[in-house]
């Protein structure tokens, strides 16, 4: 693939023995809950092949993974005691649960499983060790198992213990997700059919910039929506009234809008908005005549007239990859661009484009739009599917490379 990503040679999990062997499984399971369940099982689904392929082997499996940002102590609300038998109920047979991830409990917890069983330790940011990629914590870690397996596709670009750290001490290789999404974005961006169209939103440019100059360099147009846009639009003198806005970032996006009418790429911004004087559900809504908001009101989501734009570039592409919301969409009434958008990635697959959604609030969006099913591909990970476009080397990669 055309990435500039240095290539890196990492064992897949077919290839490694895993049969009767004690194996630690790096897990996303950073799952949405609400009163102390389950609302969205969408990433723990995805490691099922992983998980019934080692227990079909006759593996002992040791599932770790975090949840939310406990700041490295214990919050009850964000144990992982509830993934538990949600995992359960999935796979079809027993999940125990330790309190612990390391010391002596958590030790004689994945110790004591049986061939074909399965163990889920508790959060592993609850200690420092694990964002701070300490060596202590990766090698207490790494005692739960004889193999180490890397299934999190969401946590490949960061640097923490039970990414990077783990595989110091263990063989190991990438899970059948981690497969997945590294061979269908390869797939898509290095050879993608053409018109390629990119859709990027969410709040803010300084999270887009590097994969949008990267992205200039394989794509035939781009749409620019989301807060981000805001920067855009006053960057090329367009008054946003009291949008969002990343003044630092102003010449970035000039630069950028520079670059792909150079390469003659269409770059799509925002030609109406709808907008607000104070970002709450029951605000006055306007729709804006144009591209400029007045000065007492702030802009929460594409208009109509913008949705028509851009449903009309999504219609055209053959290739379509998607991160970011439109707008305001946690809230119904500044939601309908964002869905709109996601519905018509939907209307492009069904005739016969490849769209992929890159994970995190798009994929919210997607399942706000009930279209999840009807798209190409949906990424668990919307910062590791970034810098994989970038070309970055993500660190949870680099440190399975044989």
């Amino acid at each position: 693939m055309s990435t500039d990503r240095p290539a890196l040679k990492v064992r897949r999990l077919q290839d490694i023995d895993v049969k009767s062997k004690r194996v630690i499984v790096r897990v996303d399971y950073n799952v949405p809950m609400k009163g102390g369940k389950v609302v969205d099982n969408r990433r723990i689904r995805e490691t099922l092949p992983t998980l019934k392929h080692l227990l079909d082997a006759g593996a002992k499996v040791t599932l770790v993974s975090h949840l939310g940002r406990p700041k490295g102590k214990p919050e009850e609300k964000y144990s992982l005691r509830p993934v538990a038998p949600e995992l359960q109920k999935l796979l079809g047979r027993p999940v125990a649960f330790c309190d612990e991830c390391v010391g002596p409990k958590a030790e004689a917890a994945s110790g004591a499983l049986k061939g074909g069983s399965v163990l889920l330790l508790e959060n592993l940011r609850f200690h420092p060790g694990e964002e701070g990629d300490d060596a202590g914590f990766a090698k207490q870690l790494s005692k739960h198992g004889e193999v180490f397996i890397q299934d999190a596709f969401g946590t490949l670009h960061r640097a923490h213990a039970s990414t990077a750290g783990i595989p110091k001490h263990l063989p190991g290789g990438i899970g059948f997700l981690v497969q997945k999404e590294l061979e269908f974005l390869d797939r898509a961006m290095g050879n993608p059919e053409r018109p390629f169209l990119a859709i990027l939103g969410g709040a803010k440019v300084s999270d887009k910039i590097g994969v949008l100059l990267k992205l200039l360099e394989r794509v035939d147009s781009v749409i620019i929506g989301g807060g981000m846009a805001y920067t855009f639009l006053h960057a090329q003198g367009v008054s946003i009234g009291k949008s969002l806005l990343e003044k630092d970032k102003l010449g970035d996006a000039q630069s950028i809008v520079e670059k792909a009418y150079s390469r003659n790429i269409q770059c799509l911004l925002p030609a109406d908005h709808i907008a607000v004087k104070e970002i709450k559900p029951e605000a006055d809504r306007v729709v804006t005549q144009a591209m400029a908001i007045a000065p007492d009101l702030i802009g929460v989501d594409i208009g109509p007239h913008t949705l028509e734009i851009f449903a009309g570039e999504i219609a055209k592409a053959k290739t379509i990859f998607w991160n970011g919301p439109m707008g305001v969409f946690e809230m119904e009434p500044f939601a309908k661009g964002t869905i709109e958008v996601a519905k018509a990635l939907a209307k492009a697959t069904k005739r016969g484009a490849t769209t992929i959604v890159g994970g995190g609030d798009s994929l919210a969006a997607v399942d706000l739009a009930k279209v999840g099913t009807q798209l190409s591909h949906c990424s668990t990970g919307g910062g590791a599917s970034l810098e994989l476009l970038e070309g970055k080397v993500l660190p949870g990669l680099a440190a399975l490379a044989c």
